[in-house]
């Protein structure tokens, strides 16, 4: 286990190297000029030289690429050109947002995805199968912020139950806590429908593959339930195909709620990369596009330990 651990660690360092290379050479190529933006379209050349000097902008780039690489691992990431502010703390309030959305709608993704899969396998070719299975198209097929703005119409608009968009803070307590919750629920499920669509039809088709194996008929011919062989045996062995889309989604889901947070008027990680690309605020695009390629590696390093611990052969082949 401790080699398998040590050729993933480098794999994970060598390609958050490489990532971070090409979100700087990437923001470098683009046209335009952040001083420029900042001080107007009227500004005197000579004012643009001096905030460009201000802001380090005219340096040469492997130099700012060394200060921000220094930044990242000190955990000095500069000030935002358009906020005025500490890029680590307009992340860190945003990430309070965004990661618990992303963790709620994983959540609801898996519970759906399971309970699906799991019940149409079990009735393979029956009329719940099919009519599990056309569900799930159904909701491939439906965006996301269409979705949303469902949700809303019900929820809020007809029933009242939920606020139409928006978020307070996490408060105190807990029902700071639920309060929390509550506004970040209609959110979840509009990002959880399609994803959990996706995942219940690999889970389905998974649990078809092993239960052909020998194992599930022995375990049938022992005496256990058919709830036991699937839930205990069958699942499990059929888990590293869902434990690989489980480890894209939730990292879709980590970078890909730009349009979700605009629906609901969330000031997540999303919405703040989505204006800073407006304002041109590269310093801010820069270190949130670095910090959500970031966490899709350390995801896809987890689910890479994950199949070890699932399938221990997978350690032993790798070794």
């Amino acid at each position: 286990m401790g080699l398998f651990l040590v050729k993933r660690v480098l794999t994970l360092i060598a390609t958050l190297i490489g990532a971070s290379v090409v979100v700087f050479l990437v923001l470098e190529v683009l046209p335009g000029n952040a001083a420029q933006v900042l001080m107007g379209a009227d500004a005197s050349p000579a004012a643009v030289a001096a905030l460009a000097h201000k802001l380090g902008l005219d340096q040469p780039a492997w130099t700012r690429y060394w200060h921000w690489i220094a930044g990242l691992l000190t955990g000095h990431l500069g000030n935002s050109y358009a906020y005025s502010a500490p890029v680590i703390d307009l992340i860190r309030e945003r990430m309070a947002l965004t990661v618990p959305l992303a963790v709620l709608s994983m959540a609801l993704t898996i519970v759906i995805a399971l309970a699906v899969g799991v019940t149409a396998a079990a009735r393979h070719n029956q009329i719940g199968d099919v009519g599990l299975m056309g569900l799930t198209q159904l909701g491939i097929a439906i965006p996301n912020f269409w979705f949303a703005i469902l949700l809303i119409l019900l929820f809020s608009v007809k029933l009242q139950w939920f606020s139409a968009g928006g978020f307070d803070g996490w408060g105190e307590g807990l029902d700071g806590l639920w309060d929390g919750l509550k506004a970040l629920l209609l959110p979840a499920l509009a990002l959880a429908v399609v994803q959990a669509a996706i995942l219940a039809r690999i889970t389905r088709q998974a649990v078809l593959e092993v239960m052909r194996e020998d194992f599930v008929r022995t375990a049938r011919a022992k005496g256990a339930s058919r709830h036991t062989v699937l839930w205990g045996h069958v699942l499990r062995n059929a888990m590293i195909p869902v434990v690989t889309v489980m480890g894209m989604q939730f990292s879709e889901l980590l970078a890909g709620t730009i349009v979700v947070e605009n629906v609901f008027y969330l000031p997540g990680l999303g919405r703040l990369i989505f204006q800073a690309i407006g304002q041109r605020d590269l310093i801010v695009v820069r270190n949130c596009v670095m910090l959500l390629a970031a966490m899709v590696v350390i995801v896809n390093f987890v689910v890479d330990v994950l199949y070890a611990v699932i399938d221990p052969r997978i350690k032993a082949s790798d070794i």
